[in-house]
């Protein structure tokens, strides 16, 4: 019981810095699962994310398949409930707020403050997640740079990064 009563906290507070969704606290949660509570090592991290990017759905599943690593169902249920509920209650709360200060002069100023927030936070899960794989160098790094470039620069879709990915990760380790 004490051990899911910490997911749910663990998974709750990260839901709260997750400017940008579940993929932007990475390596806070990474942090929190590998290196403060011991929960798996960076290979079980690592193959956890691919497996829950790999699933169709939301990114959010991420933290669900993290939970039933640590404690089965309930650590899933723990894991899911902290990642999505104070969030939502957040950004319930705070669309009232924003429906009543609408037209306020530093409203839009305040918003796009967090862009760079969330383009932070993905760049540090690229790196982590990098760093975290048994393949890191400079080669996928060069990799991830173009991929961000390619994605922000042209209209194309990201699958086709992901297509590419494949790709790239057949020819060069299969």
């Amino acid at each position: 019981m004490a051990l899911l009563l910490q997911i749910l906290v663990t998974f709750s507070i990260l839901s709260l810095v997750a400017v940008g969704g579940a993929n932007a606290v990475l390596p806070e949660m990474h942090r929190q699962l590998v290196e403060l509570r011991g929960w798996m090592d960076d290979a079980t991290f690592s193959q956890l994310y691919a497996l829950a990017q790999a699933a169709p759905g939301p990114n959010i599943l991420v933290a669900s398949v993290m939970g039933w690593r640590v404690a089965a169902w309930g650590g899933m249920a723990m894991a899911t409930l902290g990642m999505l509920l104070p969030s939502a209650i957040l950004a319930w709360c705070m669309a009232g707020l924003l429906h009543r200060l609408r037209g306020a002069a530093w409203l839009k100023p305040a918003q796009a403050g967090l862009v760079p927030i969330a383009v932070g936070l993905l760049l540090a899960a690229g790196l982590v997640m990098a760093e975290a794989s048994s393949q890191f160098g400079l080669l996928p790094l060069v990799i991830v740079a173009a991929s961000t470039l390619f994605v922000w620069r042209t209209s194309w879709s990201p699958l086709w990064v992901l297509a590419g990915g494949g790709v790239l990760g057949l020819l060069l380790l299969g």
